[in-house]
């Protein structure tokens, strides 16, 4: 099993975008990515994955976006025993709670029993510098690393 899923919620494209990015970087990697927005996921399968990624732009001062809130809950109702997941997304730093949403999306998948596969990825607004994108690709590969090496390891 060489799949992974990217879940996203983007309201400008800026988080979509960075969800295109790692996508591609991933299937260089050699893995069969899907690649979704977050409100048409179900927590309950991503232990058909190898790994899990999830993005959101964080609302307003620190706030989850609406189209999280429901995800959200039943990421805190799910067993994620195992399950390898690591989180990114983009933010304001203009605001206080610069990617707070990336933060509380990974604390909700650690608290369901969540593997932490990677530090999460925080970007300022959309992923256009050399060295945003340089993050981009450094987060899917300590990733995907992550993830042969799991495989390699129940083999």
């Amino acid at each position: 099993m060489n799949s992974i899923m990217i879940g996203f919620a983007s309201m400008s494209g800026n988080t979509e975008e960075i969800a295109d990015v790692l996508k591609a970087h991933l299937e260089n990697c050699g893995f069969h990515v899907t690649l979704d927005e977050i409100d048409e996921i179900d927590p309950h399968e991503f232990k058909n994955y190898s790994g899990v990624l999830l993005g959101s732009y964080t609302w307003n001062d620190g706030d989850l976006p609406y189209e999280v809130e429901e995800f959200y809950e039943d990421v805190t109702e799910t067993d994620l025993t195992g399950v390898p997941i690591a989180v990114f997304g983009s933010g304001d730093s203009i605001y206080p709670h610069f990617c707070e949403a990336v933060n509380q999306l990974e604390s909700a998948c650690q608290e369901s029993g969540a593997v932490i596969a990677s530090t999460s990825l925080k970007i300022e607004h959309y992923p256009e510098s050399d060295e945003d994108l340089s993050r981009c690709e450094t987060f899917a590969v300590e990733f995907a690393l992550f993830l042969k090496d799991s495989i390699k390891s129940l083999s």
